[in-house]
């Protein structure tokens, strides 16, 4: 199904997200006709525009975009289950682009269930010509050209994704979101100093496994053989969903614990 789109004001190609990739992207969550994490991501758009020095309106309140979402896209659309990948923009209105205004754009991917892991497992690969930051701003979605280039390197050697190192040649994240290795009882999470994405999904998912005393939840700084010692590999992407990793060079995976633990947190949503 195509995907459907909203502006909050006429587009044209004169706006700072075309022109300089003065934008942060978000993503909510629609499962079952509802929002889902809302207040999760609501919050991390909000620290992702101070963090862009972005001037905030007044009228963004947690409530705006409940009523927004749910009367343009879930009633309006009939949106049942999907994600929602929240664009605002800076615009070009002022001397002082700390004051600025500001304008939206969204787009809506439906997918049977966004807590679901998708049916077929991913093939990975680490990339070592490029690698990504590890400052304030890598752990927000921002212009990403190391994202672009990565996606392409994938797409010419029949990958999937591929793995992105930081500038200290540890594992950060994939260009699509965050990664997690389970090796026993413990699952294994790249830091936010490491480059790896503030992610909500992610978050609420290893917060109910800590809650719940399913896993034990570390964060670490992951040298890069690490990816092949995981007995398995899950991929957690806000913009995309939530994939089980099969295969990194000659490495396979199992995903058998993984989707166990998925099916549990996605009882809890019940």
């Amino acid at each position: 199904m195509e995907n459907q789109y909203f502006t909050s004001d006429e587009l044209n190609v004169k706006n700072r997200a075309f022109l300089w990739g003065d934008s942060v992207k978000v993503s909510f969550f629609v499962r079952n006709g509802e929002l889902i994490m809302d207040e999760e991501c609501y919050f991390f758009l909000m620290a992702s525009m101070r963090k862009m020095r972005m001037n905030i309106p007044l009228t963004y309140t947690l409530e705006f975009f409940q009523s927004l979402f749910q009367k343009e896209s879930i009633e309006g659309k009939g949106i049942k289950n999907g994600i929602i990948n929240f664009l605002v923009f800076r615009n070009n209105d002022g001397p002082i682009l700390a004051k600025s205004s500001v304008s939206y754009f969204y787009e809506i991917t439906e997918m049977e269930d966004v807590l679901t892991v998708h049916q077929r497992p991913l093939e990975l690969d680490l990339i070592k010509e490029i690698n990504v930051n590890n400052n304030l701003l890598s752990n927000i979605r921002v212009h990403c050209p190391e994202n672009i280039y990565g996606g392409i390197y994938a797409q010419e050697n029949d990958l999937d994704d591929v793995i992105l190192l930081n500038p200290n040649k540890r594992i950060a994240r994939a260009t699509t979101g965050n990664l997690l290795f389970l090796e026993g009882d413990v699952i294994k999470i790249p830091k936010q100093t490491e480059g790896a994405y503030i992610s909500p999904l992610m978050e609420n998912f290893v917060t109910f496994l800590h809650k719940n005393n399913l896993a034990d939840i570390q964060e670490h700084e992951i040298i890069a053989f690490e990816s092949q010692k995981a007995e398995e590999i899950l991929l957690i992407s806000d913009e995309k969903g939530i994939f089980s990793v099969g295969k990194i060079r000659n490495k396979t995976f199992d995903n058998t614990r993984f989707l166990k633990l998925v099916e549990s947190w996605k009882k809890s949503f019940n």
